[in-house]
């Protein structure tokens, strides 16, 4: 009889394509990922993996097999969440990831009352670029991501995921005190084509609607600094050395020296919380979405 575990491995390296990909996928070493695997092909009498450079490829049977785990696991899933919607108590674990911002001005007090109205389940939580989190939910490393798009800029979602919109999120332009706009009740973007901005870093979904959308307003924006972080990002702005747009979660005491103004034209991003059909049935997960909605809900209205 097939292993589930074996079959979890292999369908692991079918999904990240690589041992090592595999092995931070099922938080496991690389030693334990290629042991698994070989018993699996002991198992089956037949070579699986052959050598591809420095790294490894699916034989034929390898591919076959690993569609099958694919569905075995699928199938799995439903019956986990089957179970857990029989038995009705909110047990076992959940996994959470958040995009900075979210990790730090959302999912603290998400996990609090999680643990809190829900003794039982224990919730392990990683902060994520909402792609990378949307990944990670999609193969399954995950059970719940914290994810964003802008108003003027969807983040495509795959299908078989369900969604729950949290709240929208206004973000401004953070200045340095003394720039010439610093004392206005609102500006617009396009006022700042001839200043520096501080982005994040090239690559990132938000990078790339910063561009996206300082492009529209007619310019070319001069990015002469890039940081992922806010706090970093308002500690350039503070030294005088740029402009951004600040969203509001999580943003935190802002620093002396900078002055954030709302941009006339409002800009918002909207926070949603995403997580597979398959496992919409299990009560954690239920529980889990409500909390985060309860917990927007109460950010957004203070």
């Amino acid at each position: 009889m097939l292993n589930l575990e074996r079959l979890r491995t292999l369908d692991a390296l079918a999904r990240h394509g690589s041992v090592s990909g595999a092995a931070e996928g099922l938080h496991v070493t690389t030693s334990a990922v290629s042991q698994q695997l070989a018993k699996l092909e002991r198992e089956v009498g037949q070579r699986l993996l052959a050598r591809n450079g420095r790294g490894v490829r699916l034989t034929d049977a390898g591919r076959l097999l690993a569609d099958h785990a694919a569905r075995i696991l699928s199938q799995v899933e439903v019956a986990q969440s089957d179970i857990e919607a029989h038995r009705g108590r909110v047990v076992g674990e959940v996994r959470i990831s958040a995009f900075p911002t979210a990790a730090r001005g959302l999912l603290p007090a998400a996990i609090r009352a999680l643990h809190e109205s829900h003794p039982e389940l224990r919730v392990r939580s990683r902060e994520l670029e909402p792609e990378a989190g949307i990944r990670g939910v999609v193969r399954g490393d995950l059970d719940l991501g914290v994810v964003l798009d802008w108003s003027n800029k969807r983040l495509p979602v795959p299908g078989g995921l369900a969604t729950a919109h949290l709240l929208d999120d206004a973000a401004d332009v953070a200045m340095p005190v003394d720039h010439p706009l610093a004392g206005r009740a609102e500006v617009d973007l396009e006022e700042f084509a001839d200043d520096d901005w501080v982005s994040w870093p090239e690559g990132e979904f938000c990078h790339d609607w910063l561009m996206f959308t300082l492009r529209s307003k007619g310019f070319e924006p001069r990015i002469t600094h890039l940081a992922g972080e806010y706090h970093t990002q308002l500690a350039l702005i503070a030294a005088g050395l740029g402009v951004c747009v600040a969203p509001r979660l999580g943003r935190g005491v802002v620093p002396e020296g900078v002055a954030v103004v709302p941009v006339r034209q409002k800009m918002h991003r909207h926070i949603h919380a995403v997580w597979r059909t398959d496992a919409d049935r299990r009560p954690s997960i239920r529980a889990a979405v409500e909390v985060l909605v309860e917990t927007a809900r109460a950010v957004d209205g203070g």
